[in-house]
């Protein structure tokens, strides 16, 4: 197969992340790019060395096999179908969209039409996501019984200028980071069958210190900012998950998994590498660090590199996936499964009753080492 001509809509921040690392991968060439402003597409097309289109142009090029959304989540779902009607395949950052009931609509409707979607985040498939796969499917732990997710901060308002669209309807610490976290426990735990949960919003106001035009002003809260739940995954691990962004500090590890013969703690599930550390029926904690790994060397921001950064990694295995016929592991049925299980947990929070969710969601396959390093340029 030829190299897979990628479009990009939505030319912000994440779209240099995307458009730098698209080098790393032989089957990814980019092409275009497109963005409500035509001097910011065509800044971003000057850099990357491709051209600079409309909407509209771009997504009726013969070159553009596959529209990259990277448009903000209000606009995923429009861009996305839009892309799936001009008959091109799909990648999109999360959310898949803003509601389960739109997210099935673009999964019906890539579908009827043949089309492959995927969507971010596709951080599981790097160094820690797939070494944390590999020890649970080998039994190191036993069958998981137990764990914990926890993702907790302060929220966007001291670096962001203009934060409140992310205490909105639409948005909060659940849309906004919980697809990290439970797509990393989909693909080591299978699909959720149930989730319970309560809620609370710490601050009715909040104060923006970041510096901007906005500073010294304050925005009403209007959306949850802590969300407890409990989810009970179709294999019958029960893990419990703290979405907050009302703590200013914390020592609770992101992510721990705990079996019949053992504990295992995972890394931040927002980059792809890490240190893992694995404790076998009540053993000290083995180290286990992925920083020479593929996918897990460190790698970004490219001027104090910090963490591991190979977003397009799922776009790689989608492209890889068209000529095998196979299902992308970063797919929108996996995507759709997570956008319901928050969607479950914030209809949880305010109803007080539990929610059921379809359990027929795909586990993505493991992605072995040889496969990995086929996807490299």
């Amino acid at each position: 197969m030829g190299k897979l001509g990628i479009g990009v809509v939505g030319c912000g921040n994440i779209s240099m992340t995307y458009m730098r690392n698209a080098a790393l991968f032989r089957d990814l060439e980019l092409r275009a790019c497109a963005d409500l402003s035509p001097d910011l597409a065509a800044t971003r097309a000057k850099e990357y060395g491709v051209r600079a289109e409309t909407l509209d142009r771009l997504l009726a090029a013969d070159d553009v096999d596959l529209v990259l959304n990277l448009t903000v989540p209000n606009a995923h779902f429009d861009v996305s179908m839009a892309a799936l009607s001009a008959g091109k395949h799909v990648f999109t950052e999360k959310p898949l969209a803003t509601t389960a009931e739109k997210g099935r609509a673009l999964v019906a409707e890539a579908a009827r039409r043949g089309l492959a979607i995927g969507s971010a985040p596709d951080t599981f498939l790097g160094a820690a996501g797939q070494l944390a796969r590999h020890l649970v499917d080998a039994g190191v732990i036993g069958r998981p019984v137990t764990g914990t997710a926890f993702m907790m901060g302060r929220g966007m308002e001291h670096w962001h200028p203009n934060p409140s669209f992310y205490y909105q309807t639409g948005g909060g610490p659940v849309l906004d980071m919980g697809p990290y976290y439970l797509a990393m426990l989909v693909n080591l735990l299978g699909p959720v069958k149930r989730v319970l949960a309560m809620a609370s919003t710490g601050s009715p106001e909040r104060l923006i210190t970041a510096a901007g035009p906005l500073q010294g002003t304050r925005f009403t809260v209007g959306t949850p900012t802590t969300i407890n739940a409990l989810a009970e995954f179709a294999g019958g691990a029960l893990v419990t998950i703290g979405m907050s962004w009302d703590v200013f500090r914390h020592s609770i590890p992101p992510l721990e998994l705990h079996g019949t013969e053992g504990s295992l703690r995972l890394p931040d599930p927002d980059t792809f590498g890490g240190t893992l550390a694995l404790s076998t029926r009540g053993d000290d904690w083995e180290e286990r660090p992925t920083g020479t790994a593929l996918y897990g060397a460190i790698n970004w921001p490219y001027d104090k590199p910090d963490r591991a950064n190979y977003r397009m990694l799922g776009l790689a295995d989608l492209a890889r996936s068209l000529s095998e016929g196979r299902a992308p592991r970063a797919s929108g049925a996996l995507a759709l499964h997570v956008l319901e299980i928050m969607e479950a947990m914030l209809e949880a929070a305010a109803s007080g009753t539990a929610r059921t969710i379809p359990a027929d969601a795909p586990r993505p396959a493991a992605l072995g080492d040889d496969e990995a390093a086929s996807f490299r340029a």
